[in-house]
Parts: C-alpha cells; structure tokens; sequence
C-alpha cells in the first residue's frame, strides 16, 4: 500500500479529534471559590459525557470528542489546583483580594485577584498570574507599581485592599 494511503488515512482520523487545550505552565493557585467551581465543571462535564455516550451512535460524535478534550483538561487543572489562604491582610495585596487602584487619568478600577481559571476581566476577577495581577501582587496602600501591558507601560496607584469576610 503506498504511503500516501496511510498518511491520508491517519489525517482522517485526526481531523474528528479536537486540538487539546493548553494547560498553562504557572502554577495553579486557585480560591476557595475557584476550587468549587473547578469541581463543578468537572461533574458537568461528566454527567455531559454520560449523556452524550448513551446516545451511541446516534450521538454527536465532535460535541462528546470535545467534550472528552476539556474533561481532559479541568481534570488536569483541579488535580494540580493549590488552593491559597483566604487573603487577609488589608496592607499587602494577596490572592484572594479586592484591589482598588487609579491609572494616571485618576480612573478608578476594583479587581480581584484569583486563579487562572477563575479570572473574568468583564466582572473585575483578574488572574492573579497576569500583567496586572503580578504587578499588583505584593503592594500596598500608597505604593505605586507599573503595570507592563501590550499598549505600554502606565504607572498604576493602589488605592484601598479589602478582604473576603
């Protein structure tokens, strides 16, 4: 058989396979609340899977290849989830905190700080692993960091750092 045949065969077959999501090489410091809702995803994910498999072959064969690929991956993220202290210092930014802080313009911004999987910039969650978070990481009241980001460097202030309750 020519080797064409084989080579075409085996990218047939990989084409039905989902390209693997990347895990990231930071470590995996995640909230209290972050664990939860990894722990989450997962049994969705399972309770998904299982529903999908007992479709058979009247099942959407891509959705549960997916499926499978990001069960893959949160399992890999929850086993290797390091679950931090609850923050409570209102002197030092730590994960776990709610950081105010104004830009150069005197904008003011809250974040908080959590774990990659946790973070959602659009409601203020910022991975603490990020530009921002690792500029903000560490900082007090008073200090002023710089925040290197792709549009440039900008001299941030931190304004007040409050805690979980």
């Amino acid at each position: 058989m020519s080797r064409a045949f084989v080579n075409e065969d085996q990218a047939a077959a990989q084409a039905d396979q989902p390209v693997e999501r990347r895990v990231s090489e930071q470590p995996n410091y995640v909230t209290a609340s972050g664990l939860r809702q990894l722990q989450d995803r997962v049994a969705e994910l399972n309770a998904l899977r299982s529903e999908l498999q007992a479709l058979g072959e009247h099942g959407d064969k891509q959705r549960l290849a997916d499926t499978e690929r990001d069960l893959r991956y949160f399992n890999t993220r929850l086993q290797s989830a390091q679950v931090v202290p609850a923050a409570t210092s209102r002197s030092k930014v730590q994960i776990g905190s709610r950081v105010r802080f104004v830009d150069a313009q005197d904008q003011e911004y809250v974040v908080r700080l959590v774990g990659e999987d946790e973070a959602d910039a659009g409601r203020g969650l910022i991975n603490w692993g990020s530009p921002l978070g690792r500029a903000l990481l560490g900082a007090g009241p008073g200090d002023e960091v710089l925040w290197r980001r792709p549009a440039g460097e900008q001299v941030i202030e931190i304004v007040d750092i409050e805690v979980e309750d």
